[in-house]
């Protein structure tokens, strides 16, 4: 399922046009990334939560060349699902 595809069902579910359910979306995942970027959890009880968790400094090696190369500390955004959706897809 696509954006567009979510913007549809959720216009048509909600009674909304589709310019309402797009914009609902944009700010919902837009408010997410933002809190994502402050280092904030994000959490919807049944279905799952969106954190940043920091990935370790490492090594790792250049396939072309073999050379050993250093990879920096980043943030990367998780996503753990909830126990009901877990039962859902289950």
């Amino acid at each position: 399922m696509n954006k567009a595809q979510i913007v549809s069902k959720m216009a048509k579910d909600a009674k909304i046009t589709k310019k309402q359910a797009s914009k609902a979306v944009d700010s919902l995942l837009d408010g997410i990334a933002k809190a994502l970027k402050r280092g904030e959890r994000v959490g919807f009880v049944g279905f799952g939560s969106f954190m940043v968790r920091k990935r370790a400094a490492r090594k790792a090696r250049n396939p072309r060349t073999g050379e050993i190369i250093r990879v920096r500390p980043k943030n990367v955004p998780v996503f753990r699902p909830g126990d009901k959706l877990r039962k859902t897809v289950k």
